[in-house]
């Protein structure tokens, strides 16, 4: 599925501001035009999407989950 095919009220476009890692899962902080979307995803996606602060990223939320696609 591509990004486009998401709802658009549920993809919030912005910028890593923060990025907490650990061993397994880390903490990415977006900072949006609506405000601070957090998500908690593996720090294996955080490292293949070579996500670092500042990159551009959708956040992509789905009533109960927080995704993060990079631009």
């Amino acid at each position: 599925m591509s990004i486009q095919a998401v709802n658009v009220r549920n993809q919030f476009k912005g910028n890593i501001k923060e990025i907490i890692r650990g061993d397994v899962l880390s903490e990415i902080d977006v900072q949006t035009p609506w405000g601070v979307v957090t998500s908690v995803i593996t720090t294996r996606s955080v490292d293949e999407l070579e996500l670092k602060i500042g990159s551009e990223v959708v956040a992509l939320v789905k009533s109960t989950e927080v995704s993060i696609a990079k631009l």
